[in-house]
């Protein structure tokens, strides 16, 4: 494992399963997958140092995510394992002609359901309090009463709190969530209408994104467009906006960011170092293919190309 400083740069939560990836109806490969995975994995990768909050069941496919975890040199101390909790999996159908993707949580060989992601409760968020205070990031994708709680704790350390939401189910516990986020990314055609007037008067920075147009960033009357970039060889698109969430926080704890530092600026030229991630990623099968059949340092140099 790479040495760590003391200080933890990333702490996250939220979805994390076992994607099992057929491609062009074929079953190819079984890998960690989810956003909160995706990013935090790709981080860890990146060497940053990263904390995943997570709840996992006492399994096979729990060992296996764990295992990718520690692997990536991420600190797995806080990822709980139960045995009342079946730890989630996620069908990934590609078709490399087209780079496209679709899920499903039925197994298509049995027809079967396959058990769904288990948020953290405030066990988890107790048994990490002391990452959780001193943080640089805290990443969510999902809310519950606990997650919140995580975000609002962080918000308070002057912490960034990166609220990546892909859907709203409780109106309070969002509204929390968007009162203590520092950037909220999220899709215009899924949550579009619904988050960009929630955010009217505040002072968190919206990263909105719209597909393979591009996207665009945020902030009261601040408003910036930043088109995507063009790749001639796509084949799988899935992780595009995972890759743009690593670069942008990536960028933010080298440039050692808090929630009262971080500026508009800051985040827009994060966002395209991303964007230039995240293209070189659609090159490769898997939502983190560039970092699996290349290297963590040709990510890394696409990144700190883009700095300059």
């Amino acid at each position: 494992m790479v040495n760590r400083a003391a200080k933890t740069d990333i702490v996250g939560t939220g979805f994390v399963v076992l994607d099992r990836v057929y491609e062009n109806n074929e079953k190819a490969f079984e890998a960690l997958g989810g956003s909160c995975a995706n990013v935090l994995w790709s981080l860890a990768m990146l060497d940053r140092q990263v904390a995943p909050i997570l709840r996992l069941g006492a399994d096979d496919v729990g060992e296996h995510l764990v295992s990718k975890f520690r692997d990536a040199g991420a600190d797995i101390r806080f990822i709980a394992r139960q045995a009342s909790v079946a730890s989630p999996i996620l069908v990934q159908f590609t078709d490399t002609e087209l780079g496209t993707h679709s899920f499903s949580f039925t197994c298509p060989d049995t027809n079967t359901e396959f058990p769904r992601y288990q948020p953290i409760d405030s066990q988890e968020v107790e048994a990490a309090a002391t990452v959780i205070e001193h943080c640089a990031v805290f990443y969510a994708d999902r809310l519950n009463e606990a997650i919140v709680s995580a975000m609002e704790t962080v918000s308070r350390q002057k912490g960034i709190v990166f609220f990546e939401p892909s859907a709203i189910s409780d109106r309070d516990l969002f509204n929390r969530a968007i009162d203590c986020a520092t950037i909220v990314k999220f899709s215009s055609d899924r949550l579009g209408r619904e988050i960009l007037p929630a955010l009217a008067g505040r002072s968190s920075i919206a990263i909105v994104t719209h597909g393979a147009r591009g996207l665009e960033v945020v902030r009261g009357s601040e408003h910036a467009w930043s088109d995507a970039v063009f790749m001639p060889n796509v084949k799988d698109t899935s992780g595009s906006g995972d890759m743009v969430s690593v670069g942008l926080i990536d960028h933010l704890v080298e440039a050692g960011q808090t929630a009262d530092t971080v500026s508009f600026v800051t985040v827009l030229k994060g966002v395209r170092a991303g964007q230039r991630l995240a293209a070189a990623n659609c090159s490769f099968l898997g939502a983190r293919g560039l970092f699996e059949h290349c290297s963590p340092q040709v990510a890394h140099s696409i990144l700190q190309d883009a700095m300059n």
